[in-house]
């Protein structure tokens, strides 16, 4: 029996990642440098993937200034981010069953708390795991089963929610059933191992998607 529903963050009930993405780009702009968005887009969903996003700027350019203002620009665009489609619904059908409702993001709490609470959302989940609770970011498993212990449930009474290929991953082998639901940023991740893929959760049934993976 499914008992909890486990939701990623960044890419899955806001669009950060786009978000952030573009904040560079607002940056390389306003310098007039060129902006390599291609090889921005490959860093997302990936904790172990390191490059320095400062690398066009001259190599005497004051990195901690552009941080700086890419910070500010990031703020800005974040306070106009929407919830995506199908996350209040399905927060709702949750609540309704009632099942338990975790976060485990490979972000910190400051950034997911303080999302979660201007849009409302924060008293909808009765637990986050979020990067600096677990030695390991996804795509270890440490995550998910923190948040699984927590519950006091194993990996198959729960479902996880993932937009990347890392984070699906981390989900997998902490042996949850795992619902990939790729972002703008990141369609062209590999979700060979998922349980089930969708466009949107707008499209996820709660009371279909338990009879499914009951079986």
């Amino acid at each position: 029996m499914i008992r909890a529903l486990i939701f990623d963050f960044d890419g899955l009930i806001l669009d950060t990642e786009s978000a952030l993405i573009a904040a560079y780009a607002d940056v390389h702009a306003a310098h007039g440098v060129p902006f390599e968005h291609e090889r921005f887009l490959r860093s997302v969903g990936h904790a172990d993937y390191a490059f320095d996003p400062w690398h066009a700027f001259e190599k005497r350019a004051d990195r901690a200034a552009l941080e700086l203002e890419r910070r500010a620009r990031n703020r800005e665009r974040d306070l106009h981010l929407p919830v995506l489609p199908g996350v209040v619904a399905l927060l709702d059908a949750a609540r309704a069953f009632p099942l338990h409702v975790g976060l485990a993001s490979n972000s910190g709490h400051a950034h997911c708390e303080r999302h979660l609470a201007r849009i409302g959302l924060l008293d909808r989940f009765e637990f986050l795991a979020c990067r600096e609770d677990v030695p390991l970011p996804k795509p270890a498993p440490d995550l998910y089963k923190l948040v699984l212990q927590h519950f006091g449930l194993r990996g198959h009474e729960a479902i996880a929610f993932e937009d990347s290929h890392t984070g699906s991953l981390a989900a997998k082998r902490a042996n949850l059933w795992t619902v990939a639901v790729p972002g703008i940023s990141t369609t062209h991740h590999d979700f060979k191992h998922v349980d089930l893929k969708v466009a949107s959760l707008a499209e996820v049934k709660l009371a279909e998607l338990l009879v499914r993976f009951a079986r």
